[in-house]
């Protein structure tokens, strides 16, 4: 059975709203822009029909399913189907028989959907796990479960994973004037209206969900006319009430069994551990008002009143079991009450973790499991006499206030220390007796403490291979300039990055290292230099390809994609003539995302070496011609860097310039002096100069000075906008701009 077949104008008729409006294609789907925005890894390998295989994680009406639609609707490959709740490992055999034979007969691809694919066991997994992994079938894989916990490991590490989130008001208002305009699939026949609060109702109760809020606006249209079904033109007015009445509060999301269930017992204990009552409240009430387990919340509770409270108030423990009994008398509903208190008082009490110091001492006794009892220490009962076990112990109580200093610990922990007292509560009281003691019991025994923290972060090998062997080629010079402009650098793995003037890529590999699911472009102004880009990622599949346009940096902008943006956004010398730089800042504010960054290392000729610097013979001369040259008339040179953090500054609220001095072992090159005599000394000269100026100084090694200007500018986050009503007249902008 193929869950995207086509059906008949009746069937279709007949079709519930949400079915009939699912999106066909990338340009009507609304949502997920992390994911299918303009440059996104998921959407370029939609248009460009290069899909591997994917897993979509996300809750119920988020897109999944319409984004497999989608998909169906734009690949040439064949495309099948399997529900997880209905099909076993039978049904999966017959598909795979099929894809071997399309593709063996006719060289046909098949991509294979499977709807709620944690819904089968280990062994109908292992089943897909062989097709998966030779070829025969591209899996797409939809889930409400986190798939590292659902699904088999082996399929997920032969999967990208898409994480899916509940989409925003705004999301919610732009599906729900599509469906009210659509004149073919939603209700462009009718007259419909709202009275003020009724569509900001259902669009606040569907809590991200586009499935419950066109169900709900298609019970409020379908039922609210004169007329069932209603009539072409047929005024429809939803009033606040209809609203109401046609979405009844939205069911808590909420599994006991799956992820969720994790998620927010996990949102609650953290509440409490960092003292946020209000907080602790709201998630203990949306785990009552799912239908958890009291008795499973107290047992955390009773957990975190010794693990994160512990000796800051030794007393939770007592008080937390005390309302966990009370509620086992009481019961539900006034039970509640048990909860709340225990809560409140687990939230706003002191709080200590000194009791994990137990854990540290496991982890020793594991290490030093062969380390013996000290003598002193050991039952003197039954060997004194022979092995002369517990000679030497002191009896505390044979001693003033109780108490004497002698060791506990085994000979090779001597001087380990695993209790911290606190400073907080009880604790705080007992701190410097614990703290006095030990310094004795210590005495000469120094605390060697330090921790060793280790992190591994999986990626793409073969990728970051080819990025490290990229980078290599770098000067060390170009390589600081690097370093400091990128230290900030906060790039996420799915955001487009875009280098201006990249010449052979040397801004561009940083980025690529960071955005391995986002776009990254590159600017160059020769052929050549785009030849060696791409000899580089010649090894990278199609979708890792950095996109290389050759072009000046004036005219790039218009070649790119209407609408694409950039997080981060790299350049090199492109402002070199300050007068006509303005178009370009502009421009690169235009393309940017609102919380993107803009980097760019610039050289400002009129603070580095000039050849008057190193010619004797001619620097008289040299110097008359540099007076010109560096003249205020020069657009090349006549600006420095408060000139640029001026420019930058109209556009950009946050720049920060910091001036990059070096000097460096440099030979003057003949064919680099007369390109340099040609554009700047010649006309500053006599004609007959140009001989001696070249055969002074031609292979001349000499220590170089440059200036380079490290930038980086920021566009600050505007400040959210609250959700508002969408009128007809806003969404038919919104219609046009997605054009």
């Amino acid at each position: 059975m193929d869950l995207f077949s086509s059906s008949t104008e009746k069937e279709k008729t007949n079709e519930p709203l949400a079915s009939r409006m699912r999106p066909r294609n990338l340009s009507e789907y609304i949502g997920q822009e992390h994911i299918l925005g303009k440059g996104r890894l998921l959407r370029r390998a939609i248009q460009m029909d290069q899909l591997s295989s994917v897993i979509f994680y996300g809750p119920p009406g988020t897109g999944k399913t319409t984004l497999a639609k989608v998909i169906a609707n734009t690949t040439k490959s064949h495309f099948s189907t399997l529900n997880a709740v209905l099909a076993g490992v039978k049904e999966l055999e017959t598909e795979i028989n099929l894809a071997k034979e399309r593709r063996d007969l006719y060289g046909i691809k098949t991509i294979l959907f499977i709807d709620e694919v944690h819904r089968w066991n280990k062994r109908q997994q292992d089943a897909l796990l062989p097709w998966v992994e030779n070829g025969t079938v591209i899996l797409i894989g939809a889930t409400t479960e986190n798939p590292y916990f659902e699904v088999n490991a082996a399929l997920v590490s032969r999967s990208r994973i898409f994480q899916l989130k509940k989409l925003t008001e705004s999301d919610l208002y732009k599906i729900a004037w599509q469906a009210i305009n659509d004149k073919e699939r939603g209700y462009g026949k009718y007259d419909v209206s709202f009275e003020d609060g009724a569509l900001e109702h259902l669009v606040s109760v569907s809590s991200g969900d586009a499935r419950s809020l066109l169900n709900a606006l298609e019970l409020a249209v379908e039922t609210t006319g004169d007329s069932f079904p209603p009539k072409d033109g047929e005024k429809i007015h939803i009033t606040k009430e209809i609203a109401e009445e046609s979405i009844q509060q939205k069911a808590v999301l909420y599994d006991k069994e799956g992820d969720y269930h994790f998620d927010v017992i996990s949102a609650f204990i953290k509440s409490l551990r960092g003292s946020d009552p209000d907080a602790a409240l709201y998630w203990l009430a949306r785990m009552v008002s799912a239908g958890e387990d009291p008795r499973f919340i107290f047992r955390r509770m009773m957990i975190l009143a010794s693990e994160d409270v512990g000796m800051a108030d030794p007393f939770a423990l007592v008080f937390v079991t005390s309302c966990a009994e009370a509620f086992d008398r009481i019961g539900l509903p006034e039970g509640r009450f048990h909860l709340a208190h225990a809560a409140i008082y687990l939230s706003t009490c002191k709080k200590s973790n000194s009791s994990l110091a137990f854990f540290d001492a496991l982890s020793d006794v594991e290490k030093e499991k062969n380390d013996e009892v000290p003598n002193h220490l050991k039952d003197a009962s039954r060997d004194k006499e022979g092995f002369g076990h517990g000679e030497g112990y002191l009896y505390p109580h044979s001693f003033k206030d109780h108490w004497v200093s002698q060791q506990y610990m085994p000979t090779g922990l001597q001087g380990k220390i695993y209790y911290r007292p606190g400073d907080l509560g009880y604790e705080k009281q007992i701190r410097s007796e614990v703290l006095e003691k030990r310094q004795i019991q210590l005495e000469t025994v120094v605390e060697d403490e330090f921790e060793e923290i280790l992190t591994y972060s999986p990626g793409d090998r073969k990728r970051n291979m080819w990025i490290e062997r990229a980078m290599g080629e770098r000067s060390s010079s170009l390589k600081s300039q690097m370093d400091k402009l990128y230290f900030d650098l906060r790039l996420r793995r799915h955001e487009n990055a875009l280098v201006l003037n990249a010449s052979s890529g040397l801004l561009l590999w940083p980025l690529m290292k960071r955005n391995p699911e986002g776009l990254s472009v590159a600017i160059v102004k020769k052929k050549e230099q785009k030849d060696i880009i791409d000899h580089y990622a010649k090894e990278l599949d199609d979708l890792a390809k950095p996109l290389v346009i050759v072009s000046e940096t004036k005219e790039c902008f218009s070649k790119l994609e209407e609408g694409l943006k950039f997080s981060a956004i790299s350049a090199r010398n492109i402002l070199s003539r300050l007068e006509s730089a303005e178009e370009i800042v502009k421009n690169i504010s235009q393309i940017m995302e609102d919380d993107g960054c803009f980097y760019l290392l610039q050289a400002v000729p009129s603070l580095s070496s000039r050849l008057s610097d190193f010619s004797a013979l001619l620097k008289n001369e040299l110097l008359m011609a540099e007076k010109s040259i560096y003249s205020d008339l020069n657009p090349l040179t006549n600006w420095c860097e408060k000139d640029i953090e001026k420019l930058l500054k109209r556009y950009f609220p946050s720049v920060s310039i910091e001036i990059f001095e070096q000097k460096e072992k440099r030979v003057l090159k003949k064919e680099m002096l007369s390109s340099w005599y040609e554009n700047s000394y010649k006309a500053h000269l006599k004609e007959d100069i140009k001989d001696r100026f070249l055969q002074e100084l031609s292979d001349k090694e000499v220590e170089f000075s440059s200036s380079t200007l490290i930038i980086r500018c920021e566009k600050k986050k505007k400040a959210e906008i609250k959700a508002k009503k969408t009128t007809e007249k806003e969404w038919e902008k919104v219609q046009e701009m997605t054009k």
